[in-house]
């Protein structure tokens, strides 16, 4: 489960570096999100990034599978995706 987590995981980062590349406004949103799930929680998704959208409960089970998966990568690897996310959010400023 670890694996398809991760994956994830990194198909949302890479979705959310291409629509960085392509200027398109939902990388902010994109970006929010993905923070919240590296260093927020669930209920943190669901009053930030995700508050003004209405979750069923699969999704709400599946991001709690995919919050559970993100908090048990290494420390390591969490860090690295963290500094990966603000190294993208500097750049942001910078533009």
């Amino acid at each position: 489960m670890k694996g398809r987590g991760t994956l994830l995981l990194v198909a949302v980062l890479v979705f959310c570096l291409c629509g960085r590349a392509l200027g398109e406004d939902n990388s902010e949103f994109f970006m929010e999100f993905l923070q919240t799930l590296l260093v927020g929680s669930t209920d943190e998704l669901y009053q930030g990034p995700l508050g003004k959208y209405e979750v069923n409960a699969d999704s709400k089970a599946a991001l709690v599978e995919l919050k559970s998966c993100i908090d048990g990568l290494q420390p390591t690897h969490k860090a690295a995706l963290v500094t990966l996310l603000v190294q993208v959010l500097g750049s942001e400023d910078d533009a």
